[in-house]
């Protein structure tokens, strides 16, 4: 009895505590929320206002779970390895990859060394987003339903995926299941199929005061990303901090965007800043070791249990997980395990994005650009002191040339070790050049500022590809001898219509029909109007469609040299026809199969389409659309629009990639800019905010953006704290 007694007494006591720390969390939250302001505007644009850093942190995760929870959840469930418990046992290699890099364990030992003020910010993004959930019992999280500080070191680089996402699950499975690298011709796939994926990436082109119209420079920020990757946000403290732009859903400081004094976009780099080292193992009395030089090393040996969700409920697996001084084993090349090495510093990589949203000036911004963890993106940068910059790249390894790092190296032999970081000063900068205008597409930084533009011999060769698509080919001849910028001529540039890639693709097809004695009739029309077009994209236009399906098609199923980037293949594909006329043929054949006729107006096939708050959209054709008139920035359209391929009860391309947030910015006495998103700010279709900016996403009609705080007022639908229901 007394047994008994003592277990309820126990239980009454432990429940007491729980509550009152409860009560006590609550309250806290409850405290802080009330010295936090949120206003929406007339588009739902979510501004934040906080007495500090942390309070506004606090506001902006709350805000963002309003706006789309699903979307914060989804992306920690993904970062910190725990896909495999919504999805199944196919996402368990996306876990294991994302525990070789940081188990949780990791990831609150980096949360514990974080300086005092991160750590208040770390503690701000789990709270806002934790009194979120505590304040809409009704929302049913798919997995957390309680967010960590240390979470946060998961999203710490910027982008979402950002490094890690380049390392293949599909190695990572062949070598944890039996030891085994992936067959070549399976690797050869592999590789064909990531040529032909829609070309991700983003433009940013910043434009001296010299060259517009106000005498104020400009920033465009214009990141292709899949639709609904980021919310657009402003928030502002009493500690200094004051930025507007783009945030990934579940990060707590402004990724692209703005503040009164300077601007910042992030294109996708091509610097080499990941390598793998083959290591030697050696087994020694049951143990690993890997030989480095002269010595054996031991191999970190430890494992992990991830969970995975069945038919017949949550299963276990347990992995082993091997590590070296080069980074964790994450496949086998040559049948010699192989190590991958990226940037893994998420403490001072937090530090930095967050950093970087509150400078004033060149001085300040490029002081912080010395932490040097922005490993997965160049900066474009323009700022009220009438400065414009761009940064190659910012985390760089130092390696020995003689070695070739686009391949695995020996990590037996020291000397392929990375030898420290370049400086800043040593990576590729361009500042303030005569030219006027900067412009980075994704695409060489040796033609960044025209004659101005950095010399690929003063760099290591694998400092960047010297490698140019059509997007920068496209940008550079619209920026040449061009002034009188206003925000809107921006705009409108940022849209232009011209497709560069089909002056290099089409001809040679038109001549190859010309050429021939015997013509197919069934092409001549679609010939005729494919050589009388002027390789501008419109919803109106049917040699759009003809020439963007043609082009797909060339890249699937035409032969061409290995090696080639996907410029080049459009340009050999121009300049060798012979299997042209066939693929064309066959094209016309499709579009006549799929919609009864090949003359389809590109709006017509071309498709926006949001039907429900889904991550992954299912389209179908027989429910509503609307018609778009821009293109793939394949063919070297700016204003991106890229599509999914694999739907299968739809015949029409549905968009899911391309400008999702994109704003101009001009820096003046006072800081103007415009903005769109892809549809609108919020995930709830029952929400006004859903999709009221997709007429002005498809028309260019962006809005104007409320910064300071008279602005925001003026344009205050909605004024209130966080927990009080709007």
């Amino acid at each position: 009895m007394n047994k008994v007694f003592f277990l309820v007494f126990a239980f009454l006591l432990f429940a007491c505590k729980s509550s009152k720390e409860k009560n006590s969390e609550v309250e806290k939250w409850k405290v802080q929320a009330s010295q936090i302001e949120i206003i929406r505007d007339d588009f739902g644009v979510p501004h934040i206002y906080g007495k500090t850093d942390a309070d506004a942190v606090f506001g902006l995760l709350y805000a963002q779970c309003e706006d789309d929870f699903n979307r914060v959840e989804q992306n920690y469930i993904w970062a910190t390895g725990r896909l495999a418990e919504v999805e199944g046992e196919d996402a368990i290699y996306s876990d294991l990859r994302a525990k070789l890099f940081m188990t949780e364990e990791e990831a609150k030992a980096n949360y514990e060394k974080s300086p005092e003020w991160l750590k208040k910010l770390c503690d701000a993004f789990a709270d806002g987003i934790n009194y979120y959930l505590y304040t809409h019992p009704e929302v049913k999280p798919q997995l957390l339903t309680r967010f960590e500080p240390w979470m946060s070191m998961y999203f710490s680089e910027g982008s979402i995926g950002g490094d890690i996402e380049r390392i293949s699950t599909r190695k990572i499975e062949s070598f944890y299941e039996s030891g085994m690298e992936l067959p070549e011709m399976e690797l050869l796939e592999i590789h064909k199929q990531e040529e032909m994926t829609e070309p991700q990436g983003s433009n940013g082109i910043a434009i001296s005061g010299s060259l517009t119209e106000s005498g104020n420079p400009m920033l465009l920020i214009n990141p292709h990303t899949s639709f609904y990757f980021r919310g657009e946000v402003h928030v502002v403290s009493e500690e200094g901090l004051n930025a507007y732009g783009a945030v990934t859903w579940g990060q707590f400081f402004v990724y692209q965007g703005f503040n009164e004094k300077t601007g910042w976009m992030h294109t996708s780099t091509y610097t080499d800043v990941m390598d793998e080292f083959k290591e030697t193992i050696v087994k020694n009395d049951g143990k690993l070791y890997y030989q480095y030089g002269e010595e054996l090393r031991p191999v970190d040996s430890t494992s992990v249990t991830l969970k995975y969700t069945s038919d017949r409920g949550i299963k276990e697996r347990t992995f082993p997980m091997y590590r070296t001084h080069h980074g964790p084993i994450t496949h086998a090349v040559d049948g010699q395990w192989t190590a991958s090495a990226m940037m893994w510093e998420p403490v001072k990589a937090l530090e930095q994005s967050y950093i970087r949203t509150k400078q004033d000036g060149y001085d300040g911004f490029r002081k912080m650009m010395d932490i040097r963890t922005n490993s997965s993106n160049n900066t474009v940068y323009a700022d009220a002191e009438g400065n414009i910059a761009y940064f190659h790249g910012n985390f760089i390894p130092k390696r020995d040339v003689s070695f070739d790092y686009s391949e695995p190296v020996d990590g037996s032999n020291p000397q392929t070790d990375w030898q420290g970081l370049h400086t800043v000063d040593e990576n590729i900068l361009v500042l303030n050049p005569e030219n006027g205008w900067i412009q980075n597409c994704n695409s060489t930084p040796y033609t960044s500022a025209a004659e101005f533009s950095p010399k690929r011999e003063a760099y290591p060769y694998y400092m960047s590809k010297d490698q140019e698509n059509f997007r920068g080919i496209h940008a550079i001849e619209l920026l040449t001898d061009r002034k009188g910028y206003t925000i809107d001529s921006l705009i409108q540039l940022a849209h232009d219509p011209y497709l560069p890639a089909f002056k290099a693709l089409i001809p040679g097809l038109v001549k190859a029909y010309n050429s021939q004695d015997d013509k197919n009739p069934k092409l001549q029309e679609p010939i005729e109007i494919l050589e009388e077009w002027d390789y501008k994209t419109s919803k109106e236009s049917v040699a759009m469609t003809l020439a963007h399906y043609y082009g797909t098609a060339m890249g699937q199923r035409a032969n061409y040299p290995q090696g080639l980037s996907d410029m080049e293949r459009m340009i050999y594909f121009g300049e060798h026809t012979d299997e042209g006329l066939r693929i064309f043929e066959e094209v016309v054949d499709q579009l006549i199969s799929d919609f009864g006729t090949w003359k389809m107006p590109w709006g017509e096939v071309n498709r926006y389409q949001r039907l429900n708050g889904d991550i992954v959209q299912v389209f179908n054709d027989s429910l509503p659309s609307v018609g778009v008139g821009f293109a793939s920035g394949r063919w070297g359209a700016l204003a991106a629009y890229g599509a999914r391929y694999t739907t299968p009860d739809a015949k029409n391309i549905y968009g899911t990639r391309g400008n999702s947030f994109a704003a101009v910015v001009e820096f003046g006495d006072q800081v103007k800019a415009k903005t769109i998103l892809a549809g609108g700010q919020s995930g709830d279709p029952a929400s006004p905010h859903f999709d009221d900016q997709t007429e002005r996403y498809i028309n260019i009609d962006w809005k104007d953006a409320a910064y300071y705080r008279e602005d925001v007022l003026k344009r205050a639908t909605k004024t209130y704290r966080p927990g009080e229901r709007r």
